[in-house]
């Protein structure tokens, strides 16, 4: 039976080679000269660090920039939180990167296959969802349907199988 999975899952050698771009961007700039402005990727987070809200926002600027031409959705990493002071007058802003579907957005993605009335079935399965049907042509439409109603979940679809 044809299937495939829907997952919310960035590519991290993608993420990691935006991340370097970014740090040596910042290394060269002139307006980042003597200031604390730095980029840093951990397994779960990328983290900001500059002596001003107005550096992070430039250092998110960069990171932005860097990850559109790398082809990364900038969904897959959280720039929208809180500025946090750490010691005298530096600022970090932690992002989490998104990885895995969410129970209640599986639950989303499942109710809406459902109600598309097509010849598929949406199955959770951790925190991926495999759609299976009969016909590849209506794979293809759950995926169309997909790309359509779900906006705020940076989507990718693997294991396509026949």
């Amino acid at each position: 039976m044809p299937s495939f999975d829907a997952v919310v899952e960035p590519n991290r050698v993608e993420l990691r080679n935006a991340v370097d771009q970014c740090q040596r961007e910042i290394g060269t700039r002139f307006d980042f000269k003597g200031t604390a402005a730095a980029i840093e990727i951990a397994e779960d987070a990328i983290t900001l660090h500059a002596d001003s809200e107005f550096q992070i926002g430039q250092v998110r600027d960069i990171l932005l920039a860097k990850l559109a031409k790398r082809s990364v959705d900038a969904r897959f990493v959280e720039l929208d939180g809180d500025v946090e002071p750490v010691g005298g007058d530096k600022v970090k802003l932690v992002a989490p990167i998104k990885a895995g579907i969410g129970s209640d957005d599986a639950r989303r993605l499942q109710q809406l296959i459902k109600q598309s009335k097509l010849k598929v079935q949406a199955a959770i399965q951790g925190d991926v969802v495999r759609v299976s049907g009969g016909k590849k042509d209506d794979l293809q439409s759950a995926i169309a349907l997909l790309r359509r109603e779900i906006a705020d979940l940076p989507l990718t679809y693997k294991n396509f199988r026949d």
